[in-house]
């Protein structure tokens, strides 16, 4: 029987955290169940620093709130924990025994991971070393596997839209090329809606390798129609077709795990090119963690509320080592091994390498078909 339950929030932020926050806590009180959060995701499970919700102020009026009230950890992994010692020397060491007793010590019954493919992969981990655990499926990029959709993507791409329609009219105004770069990291998700949704002219994704001389061409033939201007969303994580992505070093990430870098950059050397291919004036503007932050969207609020109804619902039917998904419209589960594809190996540092499981943007889905169709270039 289910009695006490304990919520983490790990990676970058979302708009919607809360609300999944929110939808576990109201559940869990429905059943008589003890709710509490962990403090700064992973590393609140290593801390054992943790705080009760149901009854909280904290916790009240939190569902039009943006951010996360129990905080979240990026590049936190227990399993190759970042530990900076006395003497000024850094090492990096296994504490998911120390999670394993924490969580047991504590009495938590359950432990819900809100997060992307890494934080699910962590879980996956700690529910093989004994941890009951249940994912729900959180990032902005819209890239973990096995659902439709994850919370806090309808936001971004909203935002990203606002921003598309705000530099319509500077570019129109100044009869410039602008582009704006977007996240997306290893899947085009937001660029590809952001630029339908928008009325952009060319959509640069991860997922196909452009060639810069294509979509110069599809600004050139505006150029010869009277239109003066061009909008160009880019995904950060796309690369030309020579290979390169624009991207620098990230600090304390194993190099044996692939993902050693931070994407960025690409917007500017996409507008820099464009102006030299077109002889038209380009400017890019990043919008970088303006899609992460404020307030979610009412589509993210109700998504968010049915993974967290969904998570303690499946906590009281003893389902664990599952995430918590939506396939065609309707709410499941999948195991968590389905979710970390062939990573399998206990412990890896990261998420997000050639063997994960990641969603990315298909060349038969419906977004790239509409693109398509209404002449928005992608670059090849």
């Amino acid at each position: 029987m289910i009695k006490k339950v304990a919520i983490l929030a790990n990676g970058g932020d979302v708009s919607g955290f809360n609300a999944v926050i929110r939808a576990i806590m109201r559940a869990a009180m429905t059943h008589g169940i003890e709710c509490y959060g962990y403090i700064d995701g992973y590393k609140g499970l290593v801390e054992n620093n943790y705080i009760r919700l149901d009854g909280n102020p904290i916790a009240s009026g939190i569902i039009a709130k943006g951010g996360s009230i129990i905080g979240s950890s990026t590049n936190t992994i227990v399993f190759h924990y970042k530990v900076k010692h006395e003497d000024g020397t850094i090492t990096y060491e296994d504490l998911s025994d120390l999670c394993v007793k924490n969580v047991r010590e504590a009495g938590f019954d359950c432990v819900f991971t809100l997060g992307g493919d890494s934080t699910q992969k962590s879980s996956r981990d700690l529910f093989l070393k004994g941890i009951n655990t249940i994912g729900v499926p959180k990032t902005i990029d819209n890239d973990v596997a096995c659902t439709d959709i994850t919370f806090g993507y309808n936001t971004a791409v909203s935002v990203a839209t606002e921003a598309i329609d705000r530099l319509h009219t500077t570019a129109e105004t100044h009869h410039r090329i602008m582009v704006l770069e977007v996240m997306g990291r290893f899947a085009g998700w937001i660029a590809l809606e952001s630029a339908i949704s928008g009325g952009a002219d060319v959509a640069l994704i991860p997922e196909i390798p452009y060639d810069l001389n294509k979509a110069a061409e599809a600004i050139k033939k505006r150029q010869a129609r009277g239109k003066n201007f061009s909008l160009v969303v880019v995904s950060e994580g796309a690369m030309s077709k020579d290979g390169t992505i624009e991207a620098h070093e990230a600090e304390g990430l194993d190099s044996k795990s692939g993902i050693s870098i931070k994407f960025g950059g690409i917007g500017p050397k996409v507008a820099k090119e464009l102006q030299e291919l077109t002889g038209m004036e380009a400017r890019c503007t990043v919008l970088g963690y303006m899609q992460r932050g404020g307030t979610p969207t009412a589509y993210d609020r109700v998504i968010s509320t049915k993974y967290g109804a969904k998570a303690m619902e499946l906590a009281l039917e003893g389902k664990f080592g599952v995430l918590t998904v939506i396939k065609d419209g309707e709410l499941s589960s999948v195991p968590l091994e389905e979710v970390i594809g062939n990573n399998k190996e206990i412990g890896a540092v990261q998420g997000g390498t050639a063997d994960s499981n990641v969603r990315r943007v298909t060349m038969d889905h419906d977004l790239v078909k509409t693109a398509r169709n209404i002449g928005i270039c992608l670059g090849d």
